[in-house]
């Protein structure tokens, strides 16, 4: 009996140390598994044990979840919508590679108009005192004291009595129409010259009206200033289409042709492109520089833009037809790679390499890895990118 308590006691005695090891076994790969990892946002490559900072940029590392063997990221309706991710279906079109050329918005000149004086006087009444104010077609602009003006309204009214008196005088009749003609001449309308008539007498007071809507650009005279004819009055400029004056090379106006469709792109409005069509190619270099000049013209609704504002003409270059594309933004690079995000499933989105052909300024080719009908992420690309990153510790693809 007490043999067979030796020996059970002596089994017991040799198996415990193989059982505690395996415990402790057991234990430390629970700990390693469980034991937290962390990785900097911006260089993943980065990874260390414990929180710290980043010895690239510094910053702050971020936990995440090196074990994950996941390719592809679901998220919540709450974190689409915040993310501002919206997808497309891949499509086929015509695809144009242009070029940027430097430009310029300029008045005009054939829509530039100088007001002068038709007769010789004393400006009595300025109804526009400063320049940077816009004018409408019939708009009093100036009355001038003219007795010049006055002696040939005596002469008209003289005639026209005579012609009234005498009517079978055919010289009378001829004489008051050129007296007539003279007034007109001198800027005096049909109302007014009825008006005269009417009330018998000179009216040496003439208002001049603008004939054109504009800007007024420069104001030549004060009240009481005494003006010869011709002498300028204002300059009145109408920016409803502005000349497109843009540098090109010697070498890129070969790609041009004269009545050629362009794109032009105003800073700040670059949602409304305007098409202009090349109207001129200066044929010298422009002075003291190695370039050319292009012009053409743009329509200028509301007058929202002004001379002197920078402006991007589009040369194309090159294009495809029926080619797939995508929005600019929708492609990720990262070094020599290139990516997509699929949405496939709703709110599951896997990233895809692809490869890349010609590039607009808002348009990519796809060459390879995208199929025609496929939802791909066109906008919170770079942001999926991110949050794979800080939740997978390396590269999507």
């Amino acid at each position: 009996m007490e043999r067979r308590h030796f020996l059970r006691s002596l089994a017991v005695a040799a198996t415990a140390p193989a059982v505690l090891l395996a415990a402790c076994g057991t234990a430390e790969e629970k700990s390693a598994a469980a034991q937290q990892t962390y990785t900097c946002p911006m260089h993943p490559q980065v990874v260390q044990n414990a929180p710290g900072t980043c010895p690239i940029c510094a910053m702050d590392l971020v936990p995440f979840d090196k074990n994950s063997t996941s390719t592809s990221l679901q998220l919540m309706d709450s974190q689409v919508k915040l993310a501002n991710i919206t997808t497309a279906a891949a499509g086929a079109g015509m695809l144009t590679q242009t070029r940027s050329l430097n430009a310029r918005l300029m008045p005009d000149p054939q829509r530039t108009g100088i007001i002068s004086a038709r007769i010789a006087g004393r400006i009595d009444k300025l109804h526009v005192r400063e320049t940077g104010v816009r004018i409408k077609k019939g708009q009093a602009l100036y009355a001038v004291y003219s007795e010049e003006l006055a002696t040939l309204q005596s002469e008209y009214l003289l005639a026209a009595a005579q012609t009234r008196k005498f009517p079978e005088d055919a010289r009378f009749k001829q004489i008051a129409e050129g007296a007539e003609l003279k007034l007109e001449r001198y800027g005096q309308s049909k109302n007014a010259i009825g008006k005269l008539l009417q009330e018998g007498k000179p009216q040496p007071l003439v208002t001049f009206y603008a004939e054109q809507d504009g800007l007024v650009t420069e104001l030549s005279v004060t009240e009481g200033q005494y003006i010869a004819e011709g002498g300028t009055v204002l300059q009145v400029e109408d920016y409803s289409r502005l000349w497109v004056e843009a540098d090109i090379y010697p070498s890129e106006a070969e790609l041009l042709k004269t009545g050629q469709t362009l794109q032009v792109i105003v800073p700040g409005w670059e949602n409304e492109p305007r098409n202009m069509q090349a109207e001129f190619v200066y044929p010298a270099l422009q002075t003291g520089r190695q370039t050319l000049q292009l012009r053409g013209s743009i329509s200028n609704p509301d007058a929202r833009w002004q001379p002197g504002m920078a402006a991007t003409v589009l040369l194309p270059v090159a294009s495809r037809s029926e080619t797939m594309q995508l929005p600019i933004d929708a492609v990720i690079r990262d070094g020599a790679t290139a990516h997509i995000w699929i949405e496939k499933p709703k709110n599951t989105f896997t990233p895809r390499k692809v490869k890349t052909g010609l590039e607009t300024n808002r348009s990519i080719e796809i060459t390879e890895g995208l199929q025609d009908g496929e939802k791909v992420v066109i906008t919170g690309a770079y942001l999926l990118y991110s949050e794979f990153v800080l939740k997978r510790g390396k590269q999507p693809v």
